[in-house]
């Protein structure tokens, strides 16, 4: 049971890049699946959170406005679409599935960890 992260990459300040996290090994239908980042030094952080059953999303603040995160199960992804992105978002990028309410208590403790997308903001 593991997701797949791809999609970073090295982007200018201002410009956008769409993540994919797909699983492997399990159907994600019955998940709430999140977005998490982890920038050199710091702590991981959850940055989004699409629910399993509404469909309902949590973004943290430093990213609400900038990046969407939309799920098709019948594809067994989730993507984070950002767009204005800042040299403060270079981190590399994680997804698992963890429900959204301890993603929004700044809780990490989901499963499924990948290895990760880099995505490196800098001009």
């Amino acid at each position: 049971v593991q997701f797949v992260e791809s999609g970073g990459g090295l982007v200018q300040p201002g410009g956008s890049l769409r993540l994919s996290c797909a699983a492997s090994g399990f159907t994600l239908d019955y998940y709430a699946i999140a977005w998490f980042r982890q920038a050199p030094g710091k702590e991981r952080e959850g940055v989004s959170c699409i629910s399993s059953s509404d469909g309902s999303t949590y973004y943290a603040d430093s990213v609400k406005g900038r990046f969407t995160i939309s799920r098709d199960n019948a594809k067994n992804t989730v993507y984070l679409q950002m767009s204005s992105l800042k040299p403060e978002d270079t981190a590399v990028y994680y997804c698992a599935a963890q429900n959204c309410e301890s993603v929004r208590r700044s809780v990490v403790a989901g499963f499924g960890w990948g290895q990760g997308t880099q995505v490196t903001v800098s001009s």
